[in-house]
């Protein structure tokens, strides 16, 4: 069983145009020890930043045993103002000029980090629902395929790309010739799943249900990826109040976690954690 880590607590949240605010090393390491003590060897980063060499780092001088996939980040490099809902407007030509820039260095840091920890990351991910028709930083396909293409040819490491699923039953059939595994992503209770149906729907997440039910879906997905020797990233390790609705606390993206912001567990792992 693996899970999607992403660090950040209370006032602090990735680069979204206006500077990162990133965890400490101290608040990162307590992290990656909840993480092992409750059972997981592999997590997955979304981008190949500061935030993410730092875990590497600590990962490697703590010899902890956590593998991972790590991520680089795309950002988008067309405007899709007319397929995504909370794009009121066209994005500026000279900011997509340089976020291609900005993606460039992205895949460097990521090669350079595959590179470098290659004991630890045992997978690339290329973009992260860059391609989905919904998406806000949406990049061609034929420029993720290079992106990819280059990737491989520098490291060693599987190479993949992450993104919904309808798209890649609808359009996926040129990447998917061109990574070594596909990542997928599906949402049960986003799209109005029961939980009696989670299980058949989907290989991952359940958001903003109660933890009851998240606490049940995780049981039974584990219960299925050991039967069937499948890695499931559970999304996500810990609650993120940075994400959602910024006027409403309780908005399910804040709440995906099975950790809470304050690193107590949820039901999940409490019941996880009683069986250990």
């Amino acid at each position: 069983m693996a899970v999607a880590y992403s660090g950040f607590r209370e006032g602090q949240h990735p680069d979204r145009g206006n500077g990162a605010v990133n965890p400490s090393k101290d608040e990162i390491l307590e992290d990656l020890e909840i993480l092992v003590a409750n059972g997981f060897g592999l997590i997955r980063l979304y981008d190949s930043g500061d935030n993410s060499s730092a875990a590497l780092s600590l990962i490697r001088e703590h010899n902890m045993p956590i593998k991972v996939l790590l991520g680089i980040w795309l950002d988008a490099e067309v405007s899709n103002h007319e397929g995504c809902p909370w794009l009121d407007e066209p994005i500026p030509e000279e900011r997509l000029a340089a976020n291609a820039l900005r993606n460039a260095e992205e895949i460097r840091r990521g090669i350079r980090l595959a590179q470098e920890f290659g004991d630890i990351v045992v997978a690339v991910n290329v973009g992260n629902e860059a391609l989905v028709d919904w998406n806000d930083h949406m990049v061609p396909v034929t420029t993720v395929i290079d992106y990819v293409r280059q990737v491989k040819a520098a490291i060693g490491q599987p190479v993949t790309v992450a993104d919904n699923y309808a798209w890649w039953i609808r359009d996926g059939r040129s990447l998917a010739t061109e990574v070594d595994f596909i990542g997928v992503h599906t949402y049960p209770v986003w799209e109005g799943k029961p939980i009696d149906e989670g299980l058949a729907y989907t290989l991952e997440n359940i958001e903003g249900a109660s933890e009851a039910n998240q606490a049940r879906y995780y049981r039974e997905i584990r219960q299925w990826a050991d039967s069937t020797n499948t890695t499931v990233f559970f999304f996500e390790a810990f609650d993120e109040p940075w994400k959602g609705d910024p006027g409403n606390p309780l908005d399910a993206e804040k709440h995906w976690g099975l950790f809470n912001v304050d690193r107590t567990p949820k039901q999940a792992m409490k019941r996880t954690q009683a069986a250990n």
